[in-house]
């Protein structure tokens, strides 16, 4: 029989620990990269939706201001200036229109 002296044996025996290791690291990095894609996803989704939520509660102050409620009078003052240019604008241009006709 071949008999391998004992450092060579001990050699290999490390060198297949050393690759189930990479093995099992791989396979950690592929898991961690789809889990670390699931969070990003869901991050995104949760900004999305905050984003909402807040737009949503602007408009129900606004709403709750418009119904008598003294809380943020000055946003509500702001969004109807800010209507009011927009209808000002609107008006102008269709002045503009019906004048070159």
């Amino acid at each position: 029989m071949d008999k391998k002296p004992s450092g060579i044996l001990l050699l290999e025996s490390r060198i297949i620990l050393l690759l189930n290791k990479l093995k099992e690291n791989h396979l950690n990095v592929i898991t961690l990269q789809d889990r670390n894609d699931l969070l990003e996803t869901q991050n995104k989704e949760l900004k999305n939706q905050l984003q909402f939520l807040n737009e949503e509660n602007k408009s129900l102050k606004i709403a709750n201001n418009l119904l008598g409620s003294n809380e943020g009078k000055p946003q509500v003052k702001a969004k109807i200036n800010s209507l009011i240019k927009e209808v000002d604008y609107c008006i102008s241009q269709l002045s503009e229109m019906s004048e070159h006709e």
